[in-house]
């Protein structure tokens, strides 16, 4: 895998950042989000030129062959500007799944067309309370012939009605493993759901003896745990996009509202309040950076402290951004909402605080003895 310099990440930091200014907009944000899929085609398209949804895909299948370090560059950058698109579903959920299971034959067949942006994807897995945890699987897969049958109810998929390939987490026999269903199967009942947060599409997905294809091995729980570790670290430089955005806007803010004939920014509890919020964003931003990095056990462990921090930043500071904002923070004209149920959503989506605290003591405990 190819390493790169901080001087290059900054480089292409600015590069996506210019590129998502021209296309996601607070206008375009909010044009896409009232459509059925959710993204528009030309934002899609721009993604696919930064070579955005291959970039951690081999370079054989016409990837970047880079890291989940660098991808969290643009994973920020996305989070910063509420990007509607299908790279999060594809890029960090899918991806990272594929290239866990190690299948060659699935890998060439969907990975050169997902680095061409021709074939979008995501991961269905969580089930009852739309939790993130393989132990809550009950969707199943039965042979039949050569193939597979899967049945089983699925909750809260990104893009789960839009995305061309859904990668179904079942249980067999003899363990869990991931399928592959192309949208539009026979027996496979996708419908929209009404969430929190309008700019990340979710569905409930209904499957009836629907084919699915095999990809890796039945029993792949430490590929799903290791594909959900980098996952997390990703969807946690995306929350520290949306944090820091929050904070410039808050800064903004503060120097210009005028009170009692002075900048808000001036008074002392504005400045504590901007203070808090500024080191919880860089601490949080240093354990995301320490995640993307880390690979095996550290990792595990790692991406749960990100997770944590990260939520902790992003929901605190989304929250400050409309307090600090006054009443027109309150307002639909004014962004801070957005930001502030992505925030909310984003916290929960692949686990929860509780789970990082009882998973990351599991882990301190395991290294102890």
């Amino acid at each position: 895998m190819t390493t790169t310099s901080e001087e290059d990440l900054e480089q292409f930091r600015e590069s996506v950042r210019g590129a998502l200014a021209d296309v996601s907009g607070s206008a375009q944000v909010r044009a896409a989000m009232m459509t059925e899929r959710g993204w528009d085609e030309a934002t899609w398209r721009l993604l696919v030129r930064l070579d955005l949804p291959g970039l951690m895909l081999p370079e054989r299948l016409g990837g970047g062959g880079l890291g989940a370090a660098e991808f969290a560059v643009a994973a920020e950058e996305c989070g910063a500007r509420l990007v509607c698109s299908p790279l999060f579903a594809t890029s960090v959920l899918a991806v990272p799944l594929l290239l866990a299971l190690d299948d060659t034959d699935a890998l060439d067949r969907h990975g050169r067309r997902i680095a061409r942006g021709e074939l979008t994807a995501t991961v269905a897995l969580a089930e009852t309370g739309a939790r993130w945890d393989v132990s809550e699987v009950r969707a199943t897969a039965r042979r039949e012939g050569d193939g597979w049958r899967l049945d089983g109810v699925k909750h809260h998929v990104v893009d789960g009605a839009s995305a061309d390939l859904l990668l179904v987490v079942a249980r067999t026999p003899d363990g869990l493993a991931v399928f592959a269903v192309e949208r539009g199967a026979a027996g496979l009942d996708a419908e929209s759901l009404v969430t929190l947060d309008h700019t990340r599409k979710m569905a409930r997905l209904e499957l009836t003896g629907v084919a699915g294809e095999l990809v890796g091995p039945v029993g792949c729980d430490a590929a799903l745990a290791a594909a959900t570790d980098v996952s997390r670290a990703l969807l946690a430089a995306e929350q520290i996009g949306v944090a820091q955005r929050c904070l410039d806007m808050v800064v903004d803010y503060a120097k210009t509202r005028i009170q009692f004939a002075r900048p808000i920014g001036s008074f002392q509890i504005i400045k504590q309040r901007l203070a808090d919020a500024l080191i919880q964003v860089e601490s949080a931003r240093s354990a995301v950076y320490t995640a993307t990095r880390s690979s095996g056990a550290e990792l595990a462990r790692d991406s749960r402290v990100a997770a944590l921090m990260a939520g902790r930043a992003s929901t605190y500071m989304t929250a400050q951004t409309i307090q600090l904002h006054g009443g027109v923070g309150f307002t639909w004209e004014h962004d801070a909402h957005l930001y502030f149920k992505r925030a909310r959503t984003s916290a929960r989506l692949l686990g929860q605080a509780d789970e990082h605290v009882a998973a990351l003591g599991e882990l301190l405990e395991h290294e102890v003895a």
